[in-house]
C-alpha cells in the first residue's frame, strides 16, 4: 500500500535536518549509512525505530505522500511498486516490503534481541503475529484510504465502511494475543511491537481503543522508548 502521513509536521531527519526531497537518490549513503525513503506516520516509521532501537544510522528521504511522491517515476526507479517504506543497505541492496526489511535487519545485526531465538516457541509465535500484522491488517488501510482502486464510485463509501469494519474487528484479535505487557513478551520488546505500534495509530475511534488496553499499552511503552521518544513525535505529533 502507500501508506498514509501523520497529520502536521515533523518531517525532520534523524539527526535533525530538514530532510531531502530527492527520492530518487542517493541509492546508499557515502557514509555507509542505511538510507530510509519514507514520509512521517507511513510504515516508514516501524523501520525508522527498528534502526534507531538497533543504534544503526541512517539518512531520511522524504517521499511526500501529500504530493504522491510515491507514484512519480523517479520513485518508481528505486521502487516499482510505488510504495513506502525503501531501504537501502550500506551496501546499496534494495529492501522493501515493512516485515521483509525488520526480518532482514534482526538476522544482519544478531544480539539484538528484537526476536526470540530462532527454533523457539516464542519466535514461531512473534513471526506468527508479525505475519498477521502485514498480511491481514496493514493491506486493509490501503482499502481505507483508496477505495476507489477496489470498486466503482457508486460504492466507494461502502467499501470504504467495510474494511473499516474488518480493520476494526482485526485489532480485537491482535488485543486477545497480548497477555504479559507491555510489549508481546513482557518487558522485552520486539519488533512485533514495532509493527503493531505504528499500526495502532491508524483509524480507531477513541470508543475502539476502549476495547484494546493492552494495545494502548503497547503503543504507549513503545513511544516512551528512549531511543524513540523524539521520533514517536516526529511521526505522531501531539495533538
Amino acid at each position: 500500500m502507500d501508506s498514509r502521513p501523520a497529520p502536521g509536521g515533523g518531517d525532520l531527519e534523524a539527526d535533525g535536518a530538514e530532510p531531502t526531497k530527492d527520492t530518487a537518490r542517493p541509492l546508499s549513503d557515502a557514509l555507509g549509512m542505511y538510507v530510509l525513503h519514507g514520509a512521517p506516520g507511513s510504515g516508514a516509521a516501524i523501520i525508522e525505530f527498528a534502526l534507531a532501537e538497533l543504534g544503526l544510522g541512517y539518512r531520511y528521504m522524504l517521499v511526500s505522500l501529500r504530493d504522491e511522491a510515491q507514484r512519480d517515476e523517479a520513485y518508481a526507479e528505486l521502487n516499482p511498486h510505488r510504495k513506502v517504506p525503501t531501504l537501502i543497505t550500506p551496501d546499496g541492496e534494495t529492501l522493501t516490503e515493512s516485515a521483509a526489511i525488520l526480518l532482514t535487519l534482526e538476522e544482519r545485526h544478531p544480539g539484538s534481541e528484537l526476536l526470540p531465538p530462532a527454533g523457539s516457541q516464542e519466535r514461531a509465535q512473534a513471526l506468527r503475529l508479525l505475519l498477521f500484522a502485514a498480511t491481514e491488517l496493514y493491506p486493509i488501510i490501503e482499502i481505507v484510504d483508496y477505495p476507489e482502486r477496489f470498486g466503482p464510485e457508486a460504492v466507494k463509501e461502502a467499501i470504504k465502511a467495510r474494511a473499516l469494519e474488518t480493520w476494526r474487528g482485526r485489532w480485537l484479535l491482535v488485543e486477545s494475543k497480548l497477555e504479559s505487557g507491555p510489549f508481546l513478551f513482557g518487558d522485552q520488546l520486539s519488533i512485533v511491537d514495532l509493527y503493531l505500534a505504528v499500526l495502532s495509530r491508524w483509524d480507531l475511534r477513541p470508543e475502539d481503543r476502549e476495547a484494546l488496553p493492552r494495545v494502548v499499552a503497547l503503543s504507549r511503552a513503545v513511544a516512551e522508548r528512549p531511543a524513540l521518544r523524539e521520533l514517536w513525535l516526529r511521526n505522531f505529533p501531539a495533538k
